[in-house]
This record gives structure tokens, sequence and C-alpha cells, in this order.
């Protein structure tokens, strides 16, 4: 069965992207190739116990077990050695991708305390979009009264855009609610489409 996030990607967006930027080979259209999701947790005193934390919650969130990342060269200023247990990270593409993406935007996000939209200008240069998660009780699998520790995490979403403005088109189809988007509907006009707009539509 055909994930309905996928779906609207191919239905609603693709038309969408190549209206806007009169691509002419469909192969032209962006989409997003993979989602890498990762945390560290090298600065913590209980580094075992706080590693396997780290994989259970990761585990939960994204329906897939994440592989341990390791240091590259040791530090001593930060009592770091070569090769040692710093963190967690899950790679996900096809449909556990469109899965995650589709509780991140519509589910997670929203659950923000004072939520005013995602910042637009974390773009690499490359068309890839990373974004910092400070709390994974966001996401409704976490069970609250089974957290020991806050962990936090960042979501990289690598595209196929060529540019970073493509990518914010191509997320933006998608339902990503970015801030300085969430601003301009505010302050349009009804004709425009703003909320006076909307209200009278309504």
């Amino acid at each position: 069965m055909e994930n309905e996030f996928y779906r609207h990607y191919k239905e609603r967006a693709v038309p969408a992207l190549r209206e806007r930027h009169k691509y002419k080979n469909v192969h032209q259209i962006p989409r997003v190739d993979k989602v890498v999701i990762n945390t560290s947790v090298g600065s913590q005193t209980d580094l075992k116990q706080a590693m396997e934390e780290a994989k259970t919650e990761l585990a939960l969130i994204t329906g897939q077990q994440p592989a341990e990342t390791r240091s590259k060269k040791s530090i001593a200023n930060f009592k770091l050695r070569k090769d040692q247990v710093i963190g967690a990270k899950v790679t996900l593409r096809g449909d556990r991708m469109y899965e995650f993406l589709e509780r991140l935007i519509k589910a997670a996000l929203p659950r923000i305390r004072d939520f005013r939209g995602v910042s637009p200008r974390c773009f690499d240069g490359h068309g890839n979009y990373t974004l910092g998660v400070t709390d994974q009780t966001i996401f409704p699998e976490v069970e609250l009264d089974k957290i020991k520790r806050n962990i936090g995490f960042d979501v990289t979403i690598v595209t196929t855009a060529r540019t970073d403005e493509e990518a914010k088109s191509l997320l933006s189809e998608l339902g990503m609610p970015f801030a300085d988007r969430a601003k301009k509907l505010a302050t349009a006009s009804p004709s425009e489409g703003g909320p006076a707009g909307q209200a009278q539509a309504a």
C-alpha cells in the first residue's frame, strides 16, 4: 500500500514544483533522498547507560534500530579517545522516511510550546536541511513516565535539489512550517489569502 505522504508528494507537490520552477524534465523535480537522525551522548558521565537510552528512544521514534557512531580522533581536553562510542544515528529511506516526515511535520512540531515555525536559515547550501530537536517528548510515541533524561538530536533532510531555494520549495509543499512563511501569511491582505481572507472564504 502506497504511503499517504508520498502520494501527496506525487499528486500535489510535484505539479506545484514543476509550475513554480518551470522544470522541463520530470527528473529535475527535487525529492527527499533520505533522512538522517543523529544524537550525541559523549558529554554524559554515565556514557554506557546514556547510550542505551538514546538508542532505545531513537528506535522508538524512527521504527529502525540505530547504529553507533564513534569518534575519529583523540582529544585530550575533552577526555575523548579515538574510536570511542559517542552517539547513535538512524538513516531512513523509502516508506519509513515518508512516515517519519509525516509524523514530524504533522504531529511532533506542532506540539512544541510556543511554536512559531522552523528557521528557514538551516540549509547547507546544497539543498539539505537540518533541524535541531531538543526534547524527544514532542513525538507521540514517547511515553513521558518512562523518560529518564532529555535526548536532543538533529534531523537532516537530504534532498536532490540543486539549490537551497528549490529545497525550501520542496519542503514547503510537503508542509514544513517555515517561520517566514507563517509570518507572510499573517501579514497578507485578504485578497492574498491572509487570515481575514481565509475567514471570509470560510
